[in-house]
């Protein structure tokens, strides 16, 4: 249950985004395993150690490069609804996202449609423009996925354009620092 010094804690009204724990793993596991969560990223559920390899990675975001996701908890009473945060994840994709950090989140269904994605990527991109010395940040969207493109217009991000990220079409976007 020990927090992450590395990983600073952001605070909305709704909303506490604080680094991963241990204890969230099982969470974690069981929000990349549900269809709904994955059907537009990648379509395929992730094994508990894929889940595992996913939130030791967060922690070695933080660790090497001073950025990487957060935890998103419910204010009221803790509960685990997702992540969200910035990455580099060296994709092989067209164009390219060197050095522009992506932006990405996810988020549990029952938390889904309510603005909590919205609330907590506003804060993980506030945080980004003060403390990530980079011109713009990035996204990348299944095409398809029109939940997640309405959340990255509503906190700035523009530009879309189809490419490509691995085999599949992406839509990528991305938003110019805010000073």
């Amino acid at each position: 249950m020990t927090e992450n010094p590395l990983v600073p804690v952001l605070e909305t009204p709704r909303l506490l985004l604080r680094g991963h724990r241990l204890d969230d793993f099982t969470a974690c596991a069981a929000m990349w395993a549900d269809p709904v969560v994955i059907r537009h990223i990648g379509g395929v559920p992730s094994t508990e150690e894929q889940s595992w390899s996913r939130l030791l990675r967060y922690v070695g975001h933080w660790h090497h490069l001073g950025f990487g996701y957060w935890a998103v908890t419910l204010k009221e009473d803790g509960r685990y609804l997702g992540e969200v945060g910035l990455a580099d994840y060296h994709r092989d994709t067209s164009p390219k996202l060197t050095g522009k950090p992506e932006a990405g989140w996810a988020l549990v269904p029952q938390a889904h449609g309510k603005g909590y994605a919205t609330e907590a990527v506003s804060a993980a991109l506030q945080w980004a423009d003060a403390h990530i010395d980079c011109a713009a940040t990035s996204t990348i969207i299944a095409p398809e996925n029109a939940g997640s493109i309405h959340v990255a217009k509503k906190v700035g991000f523009s530009n879309a354009v189809i490419g490509r990220y691995g085999e599949h079409e992406s839509l990528f976007m991305e938003r110019l620092r805010r000073t």
